[in-house]
């Protein structure tokens, strides 16, 4: 056997293992949550973390076991994972409220306008990898219909082929446009959660400065710069500050 098959073959084998292994350590997690043993199944879940692999019903049961623990950072910060790899899921919205009301901070959001609200709805609807995969999907309908046309004969049927191809190309276009804008606000945004009890916010990047507001666990914030062991991070409702960077955990560190 040649080193290049061997390789292949040991590649293989490893990758079946580690799939193996996951799917034993999810089953038995999920027993072990069924019997209320919480922390234990928290132990199963983050191993097969550790092992590489990240879904949204991972998070999503992470955030069930500490939500069953009270443990509010944790758990609002499992389904906030979970939400951006599957951002349509209303199970994952719904316990993601309930752990938001064990918060002590009740931010109000800044006013947005109703144009505004319905690009975020939009854009947001899918994941830029769905959208894409939306978009390659419609690229293989307007193969389809393209042929379709190019090969039928009554006149009805051409044209209904012509316009199914015209209208799935638009609407790839569209789902690539889509795809981008995704993305880029993806990479613009930089939310994160607080997970120590009670943090005061600061006017600068320092233990001196002035104490701006005070913020507690389990409340999302968005990282807006960085400075050694300092992060300055904007509320929902618009107020910005400098916190030490312990004190909140990234939800884009997959």
């Amino acid at each position: 056997m040649s080193i290049k098959k061997m390789t292949f073959l040991v590649c293989f084998l490893s990758l079946s293992f580690g799939f193996a292994q996951n799917e034993t350590l999810f089953n038995e997690a999920t027993e072990l949550y069924n019997k209320g043993e919480y922390s234990a199944a928290i132990e199963n879940y983050e191993q097969i973390l550790d092992n590489g692999e990240h879904s949204a019903s991972l998070y999503f049961n992470l955030g069930n076991c500490h939500y069953k623990l009270n443990s509010i950072g944790p758990s609002i910060y499992y389904y906030e994972k979970a939400l951006l790899l599957s951002p349509n899921n209303e199970e994952i919205k719904n316990n993601l409220r309930f752990a938001q009301n064990m918060r002590l901070d009740a931010i109000e959001e800044m006013p947005k306008t109703e144009l505004s609200r319905i690009y975020n709805s939009i854009v947001g609807m899918f994941s830029s990898d769905q959208w894409a995969y939306l978009a390659i999907a419609l690229v293989f309908l307007f193969v389809l219909a393209y042929m379709a046309y190019y090969f039928l004969r009554p006149a009805d049927q051409k044209r209904a082929a012509f316009i199914t191809s015209m209208l799935s190309l638009t609407l790839c276009v569209v789902c690539v446009l889509l795809a981008y804008l995704n993305h880029q606000q993806y990479k613009r945004d930089a939310p994160a959660i607080v997970f120590a009890k009670e943090v005061s916010v600061n006017s600068e990047p320092n233990t001196n400065s002035n104490t701006v507001f005070t913020i507690h666990e389990g409340t999302k914030v968005n990282i807006l710069d960085e400075l050694d062991d300092w992060r300055r991070i904007r509320i929902a409702d618009g107020q910005t500050g400098w916190l030490l960077g312990d004190n909140i955990k990234s939800l884009k560190d997959f």
